[in-house]
């Protein structure tokens, strides 16, 4: 039986009371200065980086972007500073998918709920993959990987325009052609993934965590996570034994590990069942001075997907 031993992510911590109060201080600084220091741009907050592309493409440089997550971290355990939620709370509007990230929930829901646009409002959800092995980690009933899809993408970047020329009417003009230029980019996506997918030999992907449900969904495939929705989260020798079983009895060819999760467990995982490893890359992030971007990784995933299914 495969054994693993890795070391779990360190609970999810409060903010101290000291850290609570100063939050708040900064965020009344923040709504007292007018534009938040945005320059006059339309301030919009990102909790991790699918967000913050579309906020790019579509805003241009009539917005001011932060975002909470930094290039290259992983996003599911983001914990904010007081200046962070100072961000949220002055922003004209904030983007995020709730369920992916606790701590921004949390502070949109209490310091921006008005000014706020969660993506998966805009599309239809698929329920969380439950293996039973994660608790107390905060998510949501359902998958929140919603941007995986490129067909669900097109969906969000269009409401995204739409929130943005209500927040920042002026600019309407400007936003509406940028958002359809980039509908029609991601739509140009999904049409290859669907071509592309179309034979394939094999159908099922072991992936690391259950980031590509939507993905599976949308392109006729059968997702088979090592771990849920929390990346984080370390699969049992139970689980890694099935796992083994399942690879073998599908005939799969690949484990694909991620580009921002440690890919110990499955390299181990592969080995054991005598398959090979590939990266698949669920763009929850960008690492720092990469030219990559939400359009060229999912390029990318396509052209590693099609030899591991044997896709004619």
């Amino acid at each position: 039986m495969l054994t693993i031993r890795s070391s779990r992510r360190a609970p999810r911590r409060a903010l101290p009371l000291a850290a609570v109060v100063l939050a708040g201080a900064l965020g009344l600084s923040a709504c007292g200065s007018g534009d938040g220091g945005s320059g006059g741009r339309t301030k919009v907050v990102a909790g991790f980086y699918p967000m913050a592309w579309l906020a790019e493409k579509i805003g241009g440089d009539t917005v001011k972007i932060e975002t909470l997550t930094k290039p290259g971290a992983e996003p599911h355990d983001l914990e904010l500073t007081p200046r962070q939620i100072a961000d949220v709370q002055s922003s004209d509007l904030t983007l995020y998918i709730k369920g992916v990230q606790p701590a921004v929930d949390d502070a949109v829901a209490k310091r921006a709920k008005h000014k706020s646009f969660d993506a998966v409002t805009a599309v239809t959800t698929l329920p969380a993959h439950d293996l039973g092995e994660e608790e107390g980690h905060g998510h949501a009933d359902y998958d929140p990987h919603v941007w995986v899809d490129p067909g669900r993408m097109a969906a969000i970047a269009q409401a995204v325009g739409d929130r943005l020329a209500t927040a920042d009417p002026a600019h309407a003009a400007d936003y509406r052609p940028r958002t359809d230029a980039l509908v029609k980019q991601i739509k140009d996506l999904d049409t290859a993934f669907q071509n592309g997918l179309k034979t394939c030999k094999r159908r099922t992907i072991v992936t690391s965590h259950a980031a590509f449900g939507y993905l599976a969904d949308h392109y006729g495939l059968t997702q088979v996570p090592i771990a849920g929705v929390d990346p984080g989260s370390e699969p049992s020798p139970k689980r890694l034994a099935q796992l083994t079983d399942e690879i073998r009895k599908t005939g799969a060819t690949t484990v694909f590990t991620e580009t921002l999760v440690s890919p110990k467990v499955a390299d181990a995982l592969a080995r054991e069942a005598g398959v090979r490893t590939a990266v698949l890359d669920p763009v929850e992030g960008v690492k720092p001075g990469s030219s990559d971007d939400y359009l060229s990784v999912l390029h990318r995933d396509l052209d590693t997907l099609r030899p591991a299914l044997e896709c004619s």
